[in-house]
């Protein structure tokens, strides 16, 4: 989540102005797609959206904190282990909730096309709720390990000891890291199993002239490319290894390309998949953000 490395001034300047610039979009535009679901009693209402929301506010969070250690490891290399916790266990959490929130997306989808005549007594609000509060539950589950191991194997004066902030770094046990890898395969195991059963569902259940069907297999499609690039996570090192090979003397470029598609590429590819391809949603949406950006001074008011 954040770079272990040292780079110019100007350099670094760079690379962190181009980090923030994008994040701050980014977040701008996800902050106008939450208001705009707050406003309108139609989004609020919609299972679809619902999710939608949760994996866009999520995403915000997973955003702001990946960009904030990116900072931090600039400006201060290293940082309390505490400290650094408070960072590490909400991006842990978040990072998590991305592939489990596309796996009910997708099952969304086929609920909505298969089995169109139950979609309403199996996806309701009450229920959409209670499947983040599974997410949340699952994603908990999975870190909560790492913090008990945590506080068994390491003395009281490492909490106080500073370290470049990584996951690895805090969780450095070697039952943490098979755990996690344990947890990692798991959960891809799951979302992509839910991911090519939705999809080939609604691909030979749905009729092919269905307009719907083929806006719901899309809509699975980019659920794939987004795990994709969450999976991307995982092989980093690996990744950075082979760049590295191949283009000797750009460790320090290569972490930033890996950083960028793999922290803020996901990020951005959220709103695009309902936000922007829903003809209701985005009528809104574009009526929020024309107002902010065509006229300032009712920015406040339309967002009061």
């Amino acid at each position: 989540m954040a770079l272990n490395y040292r780079d110019t001034l100007l350099t670094a300047v760079g690379k962190n102005l181009t980090v923030l610039v994008l994040g701050i979009t980014i977040n701008y535009i996800n902050a106008t797609m939450v208001h705009t679901f707050n406003k309108h009693h139609i989004f609020r209402m919609n299972p679809r959206f619902i999710l939608f929301i949760h994996l866009v506010f999520n995403d915000m969070i997973q955003l702001t904190i990946s960009i904030s250690l990116f900072v931090i490891s600039y400006t201060f290399h290293t940082i309390y282990v505490y400290l650094c916790c408070l960072f590490i266990l909400p991006a842990i959490l978040t990072t998590q909730n991305t592939p489990l929130n596309l796996a009910f997306m997708a099952a969304e989808c086929y609920i909505a096309v298969c089995i169109p005549l139950r979609y309403n007594n199996i996806c309701t609000v009450n229920r959409t709720y209670i499947v983040i509060g599974i997410i949340w539950t699952l994603s908990s589950l999975s870190v909560l390990p790492d913090v008990f191991i945590l506080l068994a194997t390491e003395p009281l004066e490492f909490f106080h000891t500073r370290v470049f902030c990584l996951r690895d770094t805090v969780f450095r046990s070697a039952y943490s890291v098979k755990k996690r890898d344990a947890s990692h395969i798991l959960f891809l195991v799951v979302v992509w199993l839910t991911l090519f059963y939705t999809y080939f569902r609604i691909l030979f259940v749905a009729k092919a002239a269905d307009a719907d069907a083929k806006k719901a297999r899309n809509t699975i499609l980019l659920h794939g490319f987004q795990v994709l690039l969450c999976m991307m996570v995982y092989v980093q090192p690996m990744l950075i290894e082979v760049l590295t090979y191949l283009f000797p003397g750009s460790a320090p470029s290569a972490n930033f390309v890996m950083f960028t598609i793999n922290q803020i590429l996901p990020r951005f590819v959220s709103p695009i998949v309902y936000g922007l391809r829903d003809k209701t949603f985005r009528k809104y949406f574009k009526k929020y953000l024309c107002t902010v950006n065509c006229h300032p001074r009712r920015a406040v008011k339309a967002l009061s």
